[in-house]
């Protein structure tokens, strides 16, 4: 597959802390690449330095060939935060064609996007009376009405129920069949198995980058939770960590 993000070398400091290591990793075309790591990896970093709105000490990553963050990669790339990133003042319909809006697409593709998440009879509703998973959906829809040929999403299934996150991976697949690349990060080693690629982080080092089954094959076991383990047991850092955040 061709590469839509090429990460080359990326360092990331904040203040004294190092957040990320000379991270090196490509993300393919057409294919869902999961982002997995515990909390305080560098997860959200390094999906920040991808759109474009993280400072970087040094490295490069380019999108679609063009410098992260490039004006003409706007209408070309999704993101989704961990906050949501809704008006709560309106309702969960008028904010998803407010986002159509922008991009010039009509109210039917907002309407189309709200049901994809699985908001329909939640349309209606301010998005200041909805659960903290409906937000996220909210937003979710917002990220996905423009047709993004890239969408990078941040940890978007936590606080939703298992049968809704089953729905969601199958919409993110889905998407990947249509040509969209998509980035999702998560800490939940079990939805490792739902991605075409894995890129494994751990206190801003890359830990892996292969498919679940070389993964698997590569630490001796079937478990991803263990997997990682093994991983990370078998490269341990030469020089003492400074740290990691978010």
């Amino acid at each position: 597959m061709d590469p839509v993000v090429e990460v080359t070398d990326l360092v990331v400091d904040r203040g004294r802390r190092r957040v990320l290591h000379g991270i090196s990793c490509t993300v393919g075309s057409g294919s869902v690449t999961g982002l997995l790591g515990p909390s305080g990896s560098g997860k959200s970093t390094l999906m920040r330095a991808v759109v474009g709105v993280q400072t970087v000490r040094s490295g490069q990553v380019r999108v679609f060939g063009q410098p992260a963050g490039a004006p003409q990669l706007r209408r070309t790339v999704g993101y989704l935060t961990q906050a949501p990133s809704v008006y709560a003042d309106l309702t969960v319909r008028e904010n998803a064609r407010y986002f159509a809006a922008l991009y010039g697409l009509p109210a039917a593709d907002a309407d189309r996007a709200v049901a994809d998440v699985g908001l329909a009879d939640a349309a209606g509703q301010l998005v200041a009376d909805l659960s903290g998973g409906q937000r996220s959906r909210a937003s979710l829809a917002c990220a996905l009405v423009g047709r993004p040929e890239l969408v990078v999403l941040d940890e978007p299934t936590v606080g939703q129920d298992p049968v809704l996150r089953a729905e969601l991976w199958a919409r993110f697949h889905a998407l990947a069949a249509a040509g969209t690349t998509l980035l999702v990060s998560s800490h939940v080693m079990d939805e490792a198995g739902r991605c075409d690629r894995l890129l494994l982080i751990r206190d801003g080092r890359l830990v892996a980058d292969d498919t679940p089954a070389a993964v698997r094959a590569a630490a001796g076991t079937d478990d991803l939770d263990e997997a990682f383990l093994r991983l990370i047991r078998d490269r341990q850092p030469t020089e003492p960590s400074r740290g990691a955040d978010r």
